[in-house]
C-alpha cells in the first residue's frame, strides 16, 4: 500500500527561469534537454515544448551509471523513434560526453550547410542546455567544456541565471537554471522526482517517501532490497514494514528496541540517489513489456 503524498515544488525563481528561456531561445540553433536515465519520462519538463519554440531538440540520457543499461538502450531507441537525437552519458565519469559536439553538428547539418552556402562557414553553433533541477546538467557542461565552467551540486536549485560557455571556436552553450513545472501530472511523477532529489527534501515526508521507494524497488528490482538490506520483499508487506525490517537488520533502533524508520528512510533515499543500490531504472518505455 502506497502512502498518499502531495508533492509540488515550484519556487519563485523558476518563474524567472521560464522567462529567461523564452527570451533567449531565439539566440540559439538547438536545445539540448538533459534527463535522468532512471526516470526518462518524469524528468522531462512538458512545458519545454512550448518554451523552446520548435528549435531542433537533442536529448541527453544522463546518469547512465546509475540506470539499468538494458533499459537505457530501450529508452534511447524509443526516443530516436520519436525523431529525437539521443546521447547516453555519464557526466560524473565522462562516459559518452566526448561525442556531444559531433552529434550536435550532425543534428544541425542542414542548417550549417545553408550557412556555408551563404559564405558563412564559420557560423558558431549555439545550443541552449535545459533540464530539471539536480539532473547533472552542470556536471555535463563541465565535462563538455573540459573545465569547471558551471557550478555543480547534488542539491536542486543551484544554477539561478543564464551563463554562456565557449566549448571551442565553433560551439557555445547557454546554461540555464533547472526548472520544474507548476503542477505534476500524477503522484508517480512527483515521487520519481523526489526519489532522485529533483525536489527539495525539506518539503517532504521523508519516511512516507522512502516507504514508497521501497515498494517501487520491490516492483522493479526486488533483488536490491534483498542484497542491500537483507529483507524479503513479500507482496503483502507495506512500505513501512519493509522500512522497519531494513532498519532492524541495520541495527537502527530507538529506545525500547523499536525500529528507527526515520533514520532508515534517510539512508534508503541517500543510498538510492548515490547509486549504492546498483543500477536501477524506475520507468520502462512504452511497449517494452516491463
Amino acid at each position: 500500500m502506497r502512502q498518499e503524498l502531495n508533492i509540488q515544488w515550484f519556487p519563485g525563481h523558476m518563474t524567472k527561469a521560464r522567462r529567461l528561456i523564452t527570451a533567449q531561445v531565439k539566440l540559439v540553433d538547438a536545445v539540448c534537454e538533459i534527463v535522468d536515465a532512471r526516470i526518462p519520462v518524469s524528468s522531462r519538463n512538458p512545458d519545454l515544448d512550448s518554451l523552446t519554440g520548435g528549435k531542433p531538440r537533442f536529448l541527453i540520457l544522463n546518469r547512465t551509471d546509475q540506470a539499468d543499461p538494458a533499459v537505457t538502450k530501450k529508452w534511447a531507441a524509443y526516443f530516436r523513434s520519436q525523431s529525437y537525437a539521443v546521447l547516453e552519458t555519464d557526466s560524473k565519469n565522462g562516459k559518452g560526453t566526448a561525442g556531444f559536439s559531433a552529434a550536435v553538428r550532425e543534428l544541425l547539418k542542414d542548417r550549417l550547410a545553408a550557412f556555408e552556402a551563404k559564405g558563412q562557414a564559420g557560423h558558431v553553433v549555439r545550443v541552449m542546455i535545459v533540464g530539471i533541477p539536480n539532473v547533472g546538467k552542470s556536471s555535463f557542461i563541465n565535462r563538455i567544456a573540459k573545465r569547471k565552467a558551471a557550478e555543480a551540486s547534488d542539491k536542486p536549485g543551484v544554477t539561478r541565471g543564464k551563463q554562456w560557455i565557449t566549448i571551442d571556436a565553433g560551439l557555445e552553450l547557454l546554461d540555464t537554471p533547472g526548472i520544474l513545472w507548476p503542477r505534476f501530472d500524477s503522484q508517480e511523477v512527483g515521487e520519481n522526482l523526489a526519489f532522485t532529489g529533483a525536489v527539495k527534501d525539506d518539503i517532504l515526508d521523508r519516511e512516507a517517501l522512502a516507504a514508497n521507494l521501497a515498494l517501487r524497488l520491490r516492483d522493479v528490482s526486488p533483488g536490491v532490497l534483498e542484497e542491500r538490506y537483507k529483507i524479503i520483499p513479500e507482496a503483502e508487506k507495506t512500505g513501512f514494514e519493509l522500512l522497519e525490517e531494513a532498519a532492524k537488520n541495520r541495527g537502527f533502533l530507538v529506545k525500547g528496541g523499536e525500529a528507527d524508520t526515520e533514520r532508515m528512510a534517510a539512508v534508503l533515499l541517500d543510498e538510492f540517489r548515490a547509486g549504492r543500490l546498483g543500477r536501477v531504472t524506475l520507468e520502462s518505455p512504452p511497449g517494452s513489456g516491463e
